[in-house]
């Protein structure tokens, strides 16, 4: 036996394990378990083995859920929702309490347990998961309390369907249960078939503190359960997992009118200047990509390192990855533990295997591995080309890239150069550099001299394929909350698009000038890609010609619109600027809108009506773009979390084929007075008054490519729109079959969608925050706060 002298002098661990004899107990007591539905378990069917990844060994036997099972379970739920929701938030408030309080009494229980159904090292499960299990619940009670004065005039969705991974079971059951049940919604949630152990251990809770029947369901199984759960008569769902499966759900919820939120992959870069504290971010990649086997969605996978100290990084990060012990989970002196599952390890190790074959050099952890269970010594690549897989695709396992940089603007394009925006994360000694370079990196999270930092009051969530939604803090309980909706009015029915008798040869209009209008892209009049235009008709009567747009000229318009990127940039104060001007020039050509709306139909009033509440809405949003801001979020540890409102970027826009000059404003205003560039396809029947805009855009300082116009078919446009992987979100006012052809359609690069109803255009419901709110993601920057 080693002395107490041989030990300081080697510094070699000794073995720590963690008891888990009640955890043995507890499962052999019950030994098969059924699916909890109304307050109670079902009796186990058709059961599958769940294993401890770490040492093969069957841990129980598990339900797998059919459709029958998850129809009982939203049934209950359903039965359950209106008593639940019509409880006070003060009653909610004590109930979410109780499980707080509950989780915190099997602090130790649940960790072990966690530790034996997934593989992580209890220290991560015992320090990290379960108190933020509880601190979830504890936070979301505190925002039943507060619900009705925080968020007036909002209820709860209805029945939930949630579907949570593998790689944080109990922490990602709190993430969607607890705001959910604060909210007043009832849930029926499927965990990983690979861990759903910790979700029946809560089930037990809720049944032992005696929370109402039916408000938590949990029906376990495999994707097949997943996919009854999508399909099933719900109000919202709520996903994490890959990219590929969020597709096939954004899909099959198309047009079903459920509320989505998706949580999915990521390539999240981990960005090391200079003059950072090399030894301090050496730790912050033990924490990105090592933490919980690299299993996490926003590992730092991709190391992003300053040409002048990637030597010296580089080796410090050998030195300490050498340092990392991979073994028993249970064993508290465990770096590293156990990859989830068989299945999983193939994958990592296929997906390195092609990652060397294609010419990166491996650099990994000499250690024994245990000769039982599925373990993956940590490792990083270097010289790894951008063709290669391994920069590409995430591999969900402790392995990142390493490639160096030269300048910041480098370091940004390299950061950006993935179709996802999960999280990054930012190393240097000078903050305006850290804050720089965050404002430019196309991620929902950015932490600062830090990584993988999370709490409850702080929102959660990605960019682009990352998928779309938040979770915790004040945009997550949004995402469980119904909004008052609009009142919905019928528009006027849309025209097939008449090319004949002549194509692009204009018209005598109504008033006896040549009128035919063109499409407005990059600040310039251009001709329609197609050569044709159509007839614009009113009771009979030609107004003139307007361009039939194609899919060349929706592609000309994106392009345009990006290029535009400086608008995003400009400070609210000046786009309000621009606004104003815009909105003065309106004015000064009032009279002519008026004629152009009476052309087309309406009654001197109605035209009148319309273009006045244009200039107020214009005025509206001027005054909202410097005032429609963010939030410093009250986190549990020393950060400034900064809640920041970014503009998505280029967003389509389809208005509705009624309110011509309205619609179009009321749409597109909100949108750019938040710093987007948008391709906006005007009313299909009644495109001249928003042709018209054309010399009031030029004349107010508008830069070229902020606002695009492209005029005919109004479906096929928006297809085009939807499909186009340039196109971060889009809005559409129109018919229900067009809605659901959006959603769908926009499954490719899963841009954030908004089906508008049409409504009174110049009522209340046509203006609003819900607008600005619907044209920003939100930011969370973690700086950190103190000592």
């Amino acid at each position: 036996m080693p002395t107490v002298k041989d030990i300081l002098e080697t510094m070699d661990y000794g073995p720590a394990p963690e008891a888990n004899g009640e955890v043995i107990k507890w499962l052999k007591a019950r030994g098969a378990f059924g699916h909890f539905i109304g307050g109670a378990f079902t009796k186990p069917e058709a059961t599958f083995a769940v294993e401890n990844p770490a040492t093969g060994e069957v841990l129980a036997e598990v339900s797998q859920g059919s459709r029958a099972d998850v129809e009982a379970a939203v049934k209950a739920a359903r039965s359950a929702q209106r008593d639940w929701a019509r409880l006070s938030g003060h009653q909610r408030a004590k109930w979410l309490y109780a499980i707080a309080r509950n989780i915190q009494k099997r602090e130790r229980f649940l960790a072990v347990l966690e530790t034996m159904d997934n593989g992580k090292p209890v220290r991560e499960t015992r320090d990290i998961d379960i108190p933020l299990v509880a601190r979830h619940f504890y936070h979301h009670a505190g925002w039943a309390e507060v619900l009705a004065d925080e968020f007036p005039g909002t209820g709860p969705v209805g029945v939930c369907g949630q579907i949570i991974p593998w790689n944080f079971p109990l922490l990602m059951l709190a993430w969607k249960i607890a705001p959910a049940l604060a909210a007043g919604n009832t849930v029926v949630l499927k965990p990983a078939e690979y861990t759903p152990l910790t979700a029946l251990a809560f089930a037990e809770i809720c049944a032992e503190i005696g929370l109402p029947k039916g408000v938590v369901n949990i029906v376990t199984g495999d994707g097949d359960t997943g996919a009854a759960l999508v399909a099933a008569e719900v109000d919202k769902i709520a996903f994490t997992g890959s990219t590929e499966v969020g597709r096939i759900i954004r899909k099959a919820t198309a047009g079903s009118g459920k509320k989505l939120t998706l949580e999915l992959g990521g390539k999240s870069p981990f960005v090391v200047f200079a003059d950072a504290d090399l030894d301090a971010a050496v730790e912050g990649v033990v924490d990105a990509i090592w933490f919980n086997q690299g299993q996490v969605c926003c590992a730092g996978s991709r190391i992003l390192v300053q040409e002048g100290v990637e030597e010296a990084f580089t080796r410090k990060l050998r030195t300490r990855m050498a340092k990392l012990r991979v073994g028993d989970p249970l064993d508290k002196c465990t770096d590293v533990g156990a990859i989830v599952h068989p299945v999983q390890l193939k994958r990592i190790r296929d997906l390195v295997a092609r990652g060397e074959a294609e010419g990166a050099v491996l650099h990994q952890a000499e250690c024994q591995l245990p000769a039982k269970g599925s373990f993956f010594a940590p490792g990083f690549f270097t010289g790894v080309e951008p063709a290669n897989i391994v920069s590409d695709v995430e591999i969900f396992g402790p392995v990142a890239t390493l490639t160096s940089f030269r300048t910041p603007d480098e370091a940004v394009e390299l950061a950006n150069n993935t179709r996802y925006g999960l999280a990054a994360s930012i190393w240097s000694e000078n903050v305006n550099l850290c804050l720089d370079v965050a404002s430019r990196v196309k991620a929902g999270v950015v932490w600062v001299n830090s990584t993988n930092v999370f709490d409850a009051g702080s929102g959660f969530g990605g960019y682009r394929e990352s998928g779309f939604g938040r979770e915790g803090g004040r945009e997550g309980m949004g995402e469980y909350l119904s909004f008052p909706a609009p009142k919905e009015k019928a528009e006027p029915p849309v025209h097939a698009p008449e090319t004949s008798p002549v194509p692009e040869s204009g018209a005598k209009a109504v008033d006896g000038i040549d009128r035919t209008a063109k499409m407005y892209v990059g600040g310039a009049q251009k001709r329609p890609d197609s050569g044709y235009s159509y007839a614009v008709m009113a009771k009979g009567r030609l107004l003139g010609l307007a361009g039939l747009g194609n899919r060349k000229d929706i592609r000309n318009a994106v392009e345009a619109a990006h290029k535009a990127s400086g608008w995003g940039k400009a400070t609210g104060h000046n786009r309000a600027q621009v606004l104003y001007y815009l909105a003065e020039n309106l004015s000064a050509r009032a009279q002519e809108f008026t004629d152009r709306l009476r052309s087309a139909g309406a009654s001197k009033g109605a035209a009148e009506r319309e273009v006045a509440v244009s200039l107020e809405r214009a005025f509206w949003y001027a005054a909202q773009a410097d005032k429609f801001d963010g939030a410093v979020h009250a986190t549990k540890s020393a950060n400034v979390t900064l809640a920041m409102n970014e503009p998505f970027g280029v967003m389509g826009i389809a208005c509705p084929n009624a309110a011509p000059l309205l619609g179009f404003l009321s749409l597109v205003l909100p949108a750019i007075a938040m710093g987007n560039r948008v391709v906006a396809l005007p009313a299909q029947d009644m495109p001249l008054s928003a042709t018209d805009l054309y010399q009031v855009l030029d004349t107010s300082d508008l830069p070229g490519g902020v606002v695009n116009i492209v005029t005919g078919p109004r479906e096929e446009l928006t297809k085009t729109l939807a499909q186009h992987d340039d196109v971060a979100a889009l809005w559409y006012c129109g018919t229900t079959e067009g809605a659901k052809a959006m959603e769908a359609e926009s499954a490719g690069n899963l841009k954030v969608t908004w089906a508008i109803p049409n409504c009174d255009w110049t009522g209340p419901d046509g203006q609003g925050r819900r607008y600005l709110s619907r044209a920003v993601q939100v930011k969370n920057i973690w700086v950190p706060y103190g000592e």
